[in-house]
């Protein structure tokens, strides 16, 4: 039998120990046959023999090589594996066939960027099940007003259908960390219109600009990021929108309005 790898600290390895949440997730993630599933993170694969024996192909990239290597003697057996050594913030998800699927238990200190990265790949990807760090998951299905409510609550529910699925505790993995995970399903697409070319790239650049200074209202924190007040202003007044109001006050539909109201204005001359 190969050797176990031991957790790494540096790369906030925590392994999933407890067989009851690999059936959830796999029930969340309502697999078929036929689908191809990317993991990132596999680890020891608790969750990687389970799909391998649930659907067609499994593209599972690892970071860690002695992980990689653990996985390559323990799971050789598997035709469905294709494994990769790699960061998955670098991986080319362009490789990824239309329709992918992807499960992933994402380590606490990357967990934020990772999920950009896949948002940003969503054409690809038909949905996702991640298994993060419970506040992040919070932040993600957070409604307007409430204390959680910020950028990444906007985006994943601007390109997405986000839905916490259940509460990980932490005594279910090795070792144990010190806060709890929880898993989140994005399917779909839910608040987005039909946009023209580029119409996502100026909603980015509007939300990140209303959120950069988070205590300031809308207009003090727009105008931090170089917009031009005047023609914020009157760009807020077409859409009924109080300048006086912060960020995390909007709803997604008033930042789609917003996004609408200042592109053929040339406002956006962000630094």
């Amino acid at each position: 039998m190969p050797v176990l790898p031991r957790p790494r600290k540096r790369l906030g390895q925590h392994f999933l120990i407890d067989p009851n949440i690999v059936r959830k997730i796999l029930q969340v993630a309502a697999l078929n046959p036929e689908d191809v599933v990317f993991e990132i993170g596999p680890g020891r694969g608790a969750l990687t023999l389970a799909l391998c024996e649930r659907v067609a192909r499994v593209i599972a990239v690892e970071i860690d090589r002695l992980l990689v290597e653990y996985l390559a003697q323990t799971c050789a057996q598997r035709d469905a594996l294709e494994l990769h050594h790699g960061d998955a913030l670098d991986f080319p998800y362009d490789t990824l066939p239309a329709g992918t699927v992807v499960i992933a238990n994402l380590p606490y200190y990357v967990s934020t960027p990772l999920v950009f990265r896949l948002l940003e790949e969503r054409e690809r990807i038909d949905r996702m099940v991640l298994m993060l760090q419970r506040e992040v998951a919070e932040r993600m299905v957070a409604a307007p007003g409430s204390r959680d409510y910020g950028l990444l609550s906007v985006v994943t529910q601007y390109l997405t259908k986000p839905r916490k699925a259940f509460v990980v505790p932490a005594s279910c993995f090795r070792p144990v960390p010190q806060v709890d995970s929880a898993v989140v399903c994005l399917t779909g697409q839910a608040a987005r219109h039909p946009t023209t070319p580029g119409f996502d790239d100026v909603f980015m650049k509007v939300v990140r600009a209303a959120f950069a200074h988070r205590r300031k209202t809308l207009i003090n924190s727009c105008r931090e990021e170089g917009w031009e007040e005047p023609v914020l202003r009157r760009a807020l007044e077409e859409i009924n929108i109080d300048p006086r109001r912060r960020a995390e006050t909007l709803t997604v539909k008033e930042f789609i309005a917003l996004t609408h109201s200042v592109r053929p204005l040339g406002l956006l001359k962000v630094h």
